[in-house]
């Protein structure tokens, strides 16, 4: 008999899903749609839609709407208002968008939107009757969060944290409005104000566990034209950007200990120079360059490998034939990388912070203080002396994923149940 994929199996039994349409808005889309989105786009009679910025993404049977947005001076708008400023600024240009779909008469039943950057301003007062389902990724906070966790990167007096309190203005108003919300970490979701935590469900984007999986005949050729496979010591990591945040940082000044420790180790770094997060280097400098140059001259240089950003097929055999991988982070959002590693059967040494207590616990990796280099150092010294000894842990890792993260038969039913839960039936044109 053939087996079903969970949305095969949705279509051909159960209660039926009306045709709707759907509206995505999210400046850098698909991002955490890619997997909803393309089962929407995929159900007959749906018509589905998507608005974001020029870094946006086409995606087959979903129309794309590309906003622009213009540098403007700020010098004169209040410190505490200038990201509200700028966050109107891109709520109109997508005012604009959406006026333009609906003069073509399409107007959205359902609407999934990310709050962070104003694109949500206009959504209800443009289309009332539509269900919008929000994604809640994080709430800024003083205490218990990014800000203030790290001493040697303080924020700077009561103005600082007016300001860091004010960057969730657009975000409150998106929480008002919208149906429901949607956070991918029940850590995640704690940060939100307790009065409106019991409207957010859990549910994250999932990994595609049939795409990221170990794979022990992998390779990965260097730079320099030399090739990895799983036969060599290799310490991962795997960040968008080398930045604090992500604790480039404590993992840099690692190094020095591990390297000599482990004469015939490789360390493969991959991540961009600039900031995602957080604040920025100094004027003419980068975090990689800063950290760096701390250490060089206590490393062997020929053994570190910074690759920048790479496409996705090589970084997944990076993943496949690493030894070791490293994962640090504030408290803040979870990265897919983590997963996607973990998906991958990697040894994962990571930082005991929010919310990878959500996600490292019985034995499918390890923690380790944030602040506690020679932990982290002896801890990754001995997953590359003992490979056999965490065999079981990688085991673990990959079905840890595979039982709670998987996209296909685990993330993407409970987000298709979401949308079925509150599906209205067509009052409106379109």
């Amino acid at each position: 008999m053939q087996t079903l994929t969970p949305i095969e199996d949705r279509a051909a039994g159960g209660r039926a899903r009306p045709p709707m349409n759907v509206l995505f808005v999210h400046n850098n889309f698909p991002a955490q749609y890619r997997h909803i989105a393309r089962a929407l786009a995929e159900q007959p009679g749906n018509r589905v839609v998507a608005v974001g910025s020029s870094t946006a993404s086409t995606t087959p049977d979903i129309r794309l709407l590309k906003y622009s947005t213009t540098k403007t001076d700020s010098a004169v708008v209040h410190p505490f208002a200038r990201r509200f400023d700028v966050e109107s600024r891109r709520a109109e240009e997508v005012l604009y968008a959406l006026s333009s779909l609906s003069g073509q008469g399409f107007v959205p039943d359902l609407i999934f939107a990310h709050p962070g950057w104003g694109e949500t301003l206009p959504l209800r007062t443009m289309f009332p009757r539509a269900r919008i389902i929000l994604y809640c990724e994080f709430y800024y906070g003083a205490e218990g969060r990014d800000v203030g966790f790290d001493p040697e990167f303080p924020m700077t007096g009561l103005d600082g944290n007016v300001a860091l309190h004010l960057k969730n203005a657009t975000t409150l108003l998106a929480l008002t409005e919208c149906d429901t919300g949607v956070s991918p970490t029940p850590w995640q979701r704690s940060t939100f104000p307790a009065e409106f935590q019991s409207k957010i469900e859990v549910i994250h984007e999932g990994v595609d566990t049939d795409e990221v999986k170990p794979n022990p005949v992998a390779r990965f050729q260097l730079p320099n034209g030399a090739t990895l496979s799983a036969d060599d010591e290799v310490i991962t990591y795997v960040s968008r950007n080398l930045e604090p945040v992500r604790g480039f940082h404590v993992f840099m000044r690692s190094l020095p200990r591990i390297l000599a420790a482990r004469p015939n180790a490789q360390v493969v770094i991959v991540g961009g120079s600039g900031t995602s997060y957080g604040a920025n280097p100094p004027k003419g400098s980068s975090w990689k360059s800063m950290f760096l140059d701390e250490i060089k001259s206590d490393i062997d240089l020929r053994r570190v490998h910074f690759l920048g950003r790479i496409p996705r097929e090589p970084y997944l055999e990076l993943l496949q034939i690493s030894s070791v991988h490293v994962y640090l982070t504030y408290p803040f959002v979870l990265s897919w990388s983590l997963l996607e590693a973990m998906s991958a059967g990697c040894a994962v040494v990571a930082s005991d912070t929010a919310p990878l207590r959500d996600i490292i616990s019985d034995g499918n990796g390890l923690l380790v203080p944030f602040f506690d280099i020679d932990a982290l150092s002896d801890q990754v010294v001995s997953v590359l002396s003992r490979p056999k000894a965490f065999k079981k842990m990688r085991m673990k890792a990959r079905s840890f994923v595979r039982d709670n993260y998987d996209a296909k038969r685990v993330c993407l039913p409970r987000m298709l149940t979401l949308v079925d839960e509150g599906v209205l039936p067509r009052t409106h044109g379109g």
